[in-house]
């Protein structure tokens, strides 16, 4: 290859580079603004100011604020529906593949609050077809831990009457840690995933979620954040 052609082509790889990352940081801050002022709140020209840029810049990265819109919404939804999968995978127990779904379930939210508060609520803003496939998306999702309920009925392991309603109870529980969890708040991470865990089984009427019934076999608890610590 020719030595100007090879440093022509390195030059573009370096500008590539340099547009992935400004991409990021325009997804970032389009986050941080959904999130606290709602999509319609926000323009493109409070995203360009978190960022000390011109609003003309912007659409060097994105062609239009709903494009971030539409990809931080499909990306949230895809994200957890891998995050489950994976977390139930390697067992074949129902009652331990819930538990293991509603702790990624609450991990997730207490990761992602800024995607989860725009996930639940700007639905509405999304535009066609991407409404639709985000709607197809969270039935799916709901569908996932419904699914797992009715097994755990038909296999005499869970008691409720309702899965579709405890599905609903165990996705909520995500969904308001995403409100209230603070890292250096009284309680870790891994005791309030652990603790939902058991909350899970007791929604479904599991026989670990009973009052005083041992964790699920497989499930660790968590040691006890000192009292003062913040980590």
């Amino acid at each position: 290859m020719p030595k100007n052609e090879s440093a022509a082509r390195g030059a573009r790889t370096r500008g590539d580079r340099t547009r992935s990352e400004r991409s990021i940081d325009v997804h970032d801050a389009a986050l941080t603004l959904f999130a606290e002022r709602g999509y319609h709140g926000t323009s493109m020209k409070d995203i360009a100011a978190a960022l000390h840029l011109r609003a003309p810049s912007l659409y060097n990265h994105v062609s239009a604020k709903q494009e971030i819109l539409r990809d931080v919404m499909v990306e949230t939804m895809n994200d957890l529906l891998k995050v489950v999968r994976s977390a139930m995978a390697g067992t074949d127990d129902t009652v331990l593949k819930l538990r293991r779904a509603a702790e990624a379930h609450v991990r997730y939210h207490a990761r992602h609050p800024r995607e989860v508060r725009i996930g639940n609520h700007e639905i509405p803003a999304l535009e066609e077809p991407h409404r639709s496939a985000i709607t197809k998306l969270r039935r799916e999702y709901s569908r996932m831990f419904v699914a797992l309920i009715e097994r755990g009925v038909e296999e005499g392991v869970f008691t409720t009457r309702s899965p579709l309603l405890s599905a609903y109870a165990i996705l909520q529980m995500g969904i308001g840690v995403s409100m209230w969890y603070r890292p250096d708040g009284p309680l870790s991470e891994d005791e309030i995933v652990f603790h939902y865990g058991d909350t899970a089984l007791g929604v479904v009427g599991g026989v670990s979620g009973r009052a005083g019934a041992p964790a699920t076999e497989g499930a660790k608890r968590p040691p006890k954040r000192a009292v003062g610590s913040k980590k």
